[in-house]
């Protein structure tokens, strides 16, 4: 089994037990379920090398059905080369965007992360792709994550990077720096532009 299968098996693990402690109404079943969810943390702390406590606080408490977490993304192109940030967490490129925030749709979501990151004000035209990361050779992470990439189109000019991005610049598709591939992969990149220039194109989805 691939190292990204196991990872994804345990992930559902800790889910399960996630929803059984949730709904469980006996002691037994609350046992069984703790047990399990504390399995699924030693597991990860293998896979990862984090400590369990470490991993634990990544994780907020469960008070509702456990979802996956959305990551949003935009796609803005300026004679025919693409917008990155230069993130300050590992030093690499991606897209402008990030988790999506409750009380902004995802349109909101990115007019909000391209003012914050770049200082350029954008509109978003349409979905371009909606990704599964299990699907996609991202490194291994401990949520579960759909990401999605909007075509955006800037009404103002000037950029301006923001606290958390040490740089902002456009970026010939055929010739792309170093990627955050936590954020966004070259794959995708290329499969979203493609996109982008083909206006009519149906929304990839995994």
């Amino acid at each position: 089994m691939q190292h990204d299968e196991l990872f994804n098996l345990i992930k559902r693990i800790k889910s399960i037990s996630d929803i059984g402690l949730l709904y469980c109404n006996n002691e037994y079943d609350k046992e069984r379920y703790s047990d399990l969810l504390q399995i699924s943390y030693e597991l990860l702390h293998k896979i990862t090398g984090k400590e369990i406590t470490l991993l634990k606080n990544l994780y907020l408490q469960n008070t509702d059905y456990p979802t996956a977490k959305v990551d949003v993304r935009g796609l803005l192109i300026k004679d025919n080369k693409i917008l990155l940030v230069k993130e300050s967490t590992d030093n690499k490129w991606a897209l402008p965007g990030g988790w999506a925030d409750i009380g902004f749709s995802p349109k909101e979501v990115i007019v909000k992360e391209y003012k914050e990151e770049t200082g350029l004000e954008v509109i978003t035209e349409r979905l371009l792709a909606v990704f599964d990361k299990k699907f996609h050779p991202h490194p291994p992470q401990p949520f579960y994550v759909y990401k999605m990439v909007f075509y955006c189109r800037a009404i103002s000019t000037t950029l301006t990077k923001g606290f958390d991005i040490t740089d902002v610049n456009y970026f010939d598709v055929e010739n792309l720096p170093e990627l955050s591939e936590d954020r966004i992969l070259k794959s995708q990149v290329e499969l979203v532009f493609q996109k982008a220039s083909m206006p009519g194109t149906d929304t990839y989805f995994d």
